[in-house]
């Protein structure tokens, strides 16, 4: 994917979310931008989960899957001692199957953040899996379920 094509998909940010933005220093600002881009390139390639909401939880954006309920919440924020994070619902097992699989050299903060001392630590290649899992985190749920119900 070209920038010219990830900074098409990527919305104008609400106003609130942008006050928050700017409140954050350059680099930090810089890594969540950075988070932000590749949360809404990977929504564009699943058409199923509907339009991602931009809002502000516990201060920090969000981005959630209104429409269809299909994921569970991404944050993000700075996180302690200068870095910042990628959040995801602590009561799911997104972190510990990340870490399982594509993200098993990433530092993470228990199973609830992927943490970055800056943008350089951004894995381009390994985010979109734990991305694309907490977007349609619920339709894997539901169909787990069904699958046990059935016997599928």
């Amino acid at each position: 994917m070209t920038p010219a094509m990830t900074l098409a998909m990527t919305p104008a940010m609400p106003a609130e979310v942008q006050a928050v933005f700017q409140s954050w220093p350059a680099p930090v600002r810089s890594g969540l931008s950075h988070l932000r881009r590749l949360i809404f390139a990977e929504a564009a390639r699943l058409p199923a989960i509907g339009a991602v909401t931009e809002a502000l939880r516990w201060g920090q954006p969000a981005y959630l899957t209104l429409q269809t309920g299909s994921g569970c919440s991404l944050r993000i924020g700075p996180a302690k001692a200068g870095d910042f994070a990628l959040f995801v619902h602590c009561r799911t097992d997104l972190i510990e199957s990340f870490r399982a699989g594509p993200g098993h050299a990433m530092r993470v903060q228990g199973n609830r953040a992927v943490l970055f001392a800056d943008a350089s630590e951004i894995d381009d290649a390994a985010l979109p899996d734990l991305i694309r899992r907490a977007l349609t985190y619920h339709l894997t749920q539901r169909g787990r379920a069904k699958q046990q119900r059935f016997g599928a």
